[in-house]
């Protein structure tokens, strides 16, 4: 099978200016391709635009609020109109929440789904023409959650769920015509998702040190995220966690479930301890 060159192609990135976009830009600029930078931070835009320029690396920074359907329709066509259009979309962009569900206002998780969701669908539906004759490819960044229970995280993981269920189904419409689908599930990764986290009222959520096994490298993740689109691969779990967690709760899950729930009891004795 042909791998995907990037080089020259345009590759929009959703929440780069965050930790892990950050690193997609560098690992597809690296590649040659032409960076379409898209968020709603614009300080974080313009920082961003000065860390590839020095290295070389070609990129449109676009204000973006993937929220608003009017705003990526606005960010596509501004692409469309500098770079001449779009090759590669990655959904990146996203938030978390950390309550129970008892504990937590049901408008924090439609916040959630509006961003993590929503937001992927948004700029999905916005670029499908590019994408469509470009015979491009389609990112969805998801996560562990996307496949697998995660304790006190109901409403994130409602939302990445979602979205292997959009975007599965996605593929088996654009496949035939060319465009690919990879849906990519990485573990805990080091970045600034934390400061994004909700707690149940909606306000920042606190005692975010909890993690299941080592962090991830975020440009590490990056490169795997590139060579998996070079390769046209459709799933990519990231992490030793994610693998394991991936097959445990297909052919344990009773067993994921207690773990679930072993962890949640001694986050709550860590969180008593240090109060």
């Amino acid at each position: 099978m042909a791998r995907r060159d990037f080089s020259g192609r345009v590759v929009a990135i959703t929440g780069a200016a965050g930790g892990l976009g950050r690193a997609l830009c560098r690992a597809f600029g690296r590649r040659g391709a032409r960076i379409a930078a898209l968020d709603r931070d614009a300080p974080g835009l313009a920082l961003l635009e000065r860390e590839l320029a020095e290295e070389k690396i070609t990129v449109r920074a676009v204000q973006c609020d993937v929220t608003q359907d009017t705003s990526c329709l606005s960010a596509i066509a501004d692409l469309a109109g500098h770079l001449g259009g779009i090759d590669v979309l990655v959904n990146n962009a996203g938030i978390s929440h950390r309550s129970l569900f008892a504990d937590t206002d049901p408008a924090v998780i439609r916040r959630v789904m509006e961003v993590n969701f929503f937001g992927a669908l948004n700029c999905t539906h916005a670029a499908l023409p590019a994408l469509l004759a470009r015979r491009g490819l389609v990112i969805a960044i998801s996560s562990v959650a996307g496949f697998a229970p995660l304790v006190a995280r109901t409403g994130y993981a409602a939302s990445k769920h979602a979205l292997h269920g959009l975007f599965d189904t996605l593929r088996a419409e654009l496949v035939p015509q060319g465009v690919g689908v990879l849906i990519v599930c990485p573990s805990f990764i080091r970045t600034g998702i934390a400061a994004a986290h909700l707690a149940g009222d909606g306000q920042a959520a606190r005692h975010e040190r909890a993690v299941v096994g080592d962090m991830l490298d975020p440009d590490e993740v990056a490169e795997r995220i590139a060579t998996a689109s070079e390769q046209d691969r459709r799933f990519l779990p990231v992490g030793r966690v994610a693998w394991s967690s991936y097959w445990v709760s297909r052919f344990a899950p009773r067993l994921y479930e207690r773990l679930m729930v072993r962890k949640m009891k001694r986050e709550m004795l860590d969180r008593s301890d240090s109060t």
